[in-house]
């Protein structure tokens, strides 16, 4: 991450993200970044959950209030709003990578330490997932 608080999104994962995505707060603490097609799914689905549950609505707060539209500059580059960035430890070296429909957006730091914690070991994973017959 640049002194301005722009990050270089490789041209792949921009290609799929289109022109304008939205940028948000994820779990674990780093930034899911949706391309809008994708943003208006999410929405849709969580508009159909139940807001007279208490989760429900913290979830929805959560996940909409930090959510900004971003887009690249020609040369690849995404200004990161100061709150998201606050909220993820971003500072210089940071993590981007694709997730099935998202990219995420992490500090180096932060993801190391999630890809050596043993809760997030695949093996220890594939076992609970295969519990639920996934």
């Amino acid at each position: 991450m640049d002194p301005k608080g722009r990050v270089f999104i490789p041209s792949r994962f921009r290609e799929g993200l289109g022109d304008r995505f939205i940028t948000t707060k994820g779990l674990e603490q780093c930034l899911f970044v949706y391309s809008s097609s994708e943003w208006d799914s999410i929405e849709a689905k969580l508009k159909s959950l139940p807001f007279t549950d208490k989760d429900v609505r913290a979830f929805v707060r959560f996940f909409f209030a930090g959510a900004a539209e971003c887009g690249a500059d020609k040369q690849g580059r995404v200004l990161l709003p100061q709150n998201l960035r606050e909220y993820a430890n971003l500072e210089k070296d940071v993590c981007i990578i694709g997730v099935s429909s998202r990219v995420e957006i992490w500090d180096s730091t932060s993801w190391e330490s999630y890809c050596t914690d043993e809760n997030t070991n695949p093996d220890n994973i594939a076992g609970k997932m295969a519990q639920l017959g996934i």
